[in-house]
């Protein structure tokens, strides 16, 4: 990915999530977006930053939906 602007479900489908959870994540604060008229967008450099962190232990396995 390069410095893209991604839609919600683009990110969902990218990180094999439903866009329930995604949207989810990204109202809590656990997934860096940001509203544009009222829909969810996110730079894919953040993205990517946020699963570098989610590697080194970030978050739990919990806190994504995923038991």
């Amino acid at each position: 990915m390069d410095d893209e602007i991604l839609t919600l479900k683009e990110v969902a489908s990218y990180l094999k999530l439903a866009e329930k959870t995604a949207y989810r994540l990204a109202a809590e604060g656990k997934l860096p977006g940001f509203k544009v008229g009222g829909s969810w967008r996110f730079k894919s450099v953040d993205i990517e930053s946020w699963i570098e962190a989610q590697k080194k232990g970030g978050q739990r396995k919990d806190d994504l939906g995923c038991y």
